[in-house]
């Protein structure tokens, strides 16, 4: 219980922090970007940090006003610290393919090691750098501190993988908008008119649906000219193997259709070439597949008959923080959402804390839970199934494109969340 307090009320400074004192970006930053590569080591049950190396790059896409994290979505948290005076100048949560791989069969008796990344504005003084992971309990706690000196002379300036990028829509200063930044994978030189071809479709089909196309002005768009040695990506089952530029593959955690890639660096080298917020990788495959991960990145195929769901559904992943809302397809994770625990995602509960979700949006003629009936198939609700299992987790509404193939069919609590991180970054 001791433990528990201090939690609690660090967490409650730091939500008043995040709710009324915004840092001042001139005042500990420079518009450009400190990179922090790590490792991150573990099991099912224990995980360490261990440090690789510092990057400075010369973009900074996040905004310059809303610096500190008022959602706490995410497996993860990183607080930034100036280190004389302990004020909180930067948060940000987040998720990574390791804390999904902690959840799969392979994770009880085998140890792994993945590359991760934080970034920030560039500091202007030394900071504290600290890592909090989500406990038992849901709760963060810190798990690894580090501290920059910001002329530490080890701060690679180094580019590798460097790139000419181009605009795909632009709206305005990147500090003022979501900056989506499209990477293409398995596209051959000869491929590159066909990548920027993709790239403006797959914006069409971004814009297409609501809230995204009511909000359209508050985007840029970039894409890189990256090219792959070969088209494609990898399909082990199948014994394809092709050389591509960030080196994606399908069956990722053996699960057929899930296309990711476990090389973090050479994706962050390669989005080093332009501003953004948020990575998507677009596949050049005609197969069912792709992925996405709470800023971390995103995985869209780039000609399936399906596309158009795949790529607006996993943004809702990366962006917004979105949960599947479905139940019956199958999966790699056991007890992705242990029972008792109010998951971090706005758009599912187990009713642990369903106050703190949308309860607010539900009338008050409609049951909770609600049963799946004709009755209610209009209505928010609370339906049970979602977050991979049919029981103890609940969605809010009988349908949305988080649940079932469908475009431009969010619900108005998934919609809500995008709304509320589209004005998060561009106010």
């Amino acid at each position: 219980m001791k433990c528990f307090g201090k939690i609690t009320f660090f967490f409650f400074l730091i939500a008043n922090c995040c709710a009324f004192a915004q840092s001042n970006f001139d005042d500990n930053f420079y518009p450009y970007t400190l990179r922090i590569d790590y490792f991150h080591t573990g099991d099912a049950k224990n995980d360490s940090y261990s440090m690789d190396e510092l990057k400075k790059e010369p973009f900074w896409g996040g905004s310059k006003k809303n610096l500190l994290d008022k959602f706490e979505y995410g497996k993860y948290m990183v607080y930034v610290f100036d280190s004389s005076s302990s004020k909180l100048i930067y948060s940000r949560g987040y998720s990574t393919l390791f804390s999904e791989w902690q959840t799969t069969e392979e994770a009880k008796h085998t140890i792994k090691t993945f590359s991760e990344t934080v970034v920030m504005p560039f500091p202007k003084h030394t900071i504290r750098v600290e890592f909090h992971n989500r406990n038992a309990k849901n709760l963060f706690e810190k798990k690894f501190t580090y501290f920059v000196n910001p002329n530490n002379y080890f701060i690679s300036p180094e580019r590798h993988n460097k790139f000419d990028y181009f605009k795909v829509r632009f709206s305005g200063d990147p500090s003022q908008k979501v900056d989506l930044l499209i990477i293409p994978e398995g596209y051959k030189k000869e491929e590159m008119n066909k990548f920027k071809e993709d790239c403006q479709r797959f914006a069409g089909y971004l814009f297409s649906c609501s809230p995204y196309r009511e909000n359209k002005d508050k985007f840029n768009i970039w894409g890189v000219e990256a090219p792959s040695k070969e088209s494609g990506t990898d399909i082990p089952a199948s014994n394809i193997w092709n050389e591509t530029l960030v080196n994606t593959m399908f069956y990722t955690f053996d699960l057929e259709r899930y296309c990711m890639t476990s090389d973090n660096k050479t994706l962050r080298d390669v989005a080093a070439n332009a501003p953004y917020d948020q990575i998507y990788i677009l596949v050049n495959s005609t197969k069912y597949g792709g992925g996405a991960i709470y800023n971390h990145y995103s995985v869209c195929v780039s000609n399936n008959k399906y596309d158009e769901y795949i790529f607006t559904h996993e943004f809702g992943h990366a962006f917004a923080g979105l949960a599947d809302e479905y139940y019956t397809s199958d999966v790699a994770y056991e007890n992705f959402y242990p029972e008792g625990i109010e998951p971090w995602e706005p758009n599912i509960t187990t009713l642990v804390h369903f106050d703190k979700k949308w309860k607010n949006l539900v009338d008050k003629d409609v049951p909770v839970p609600t049963p799946e009936d004709k009755a209610y198939v209009s209505k928010t609700g609370v339906f049970e199934g979602g977050g991979y299992v049919p029981k103890g987790v609940y969605r809010p509404r009988i349908d949305c494109s988080m649940k079932s193939a469908t475009v431009n069919n969010f619900c108005p609590v998934c919609k809500q969340a995008i709304i509320d991180m589209i004005n998060f970054y561009t106010e």
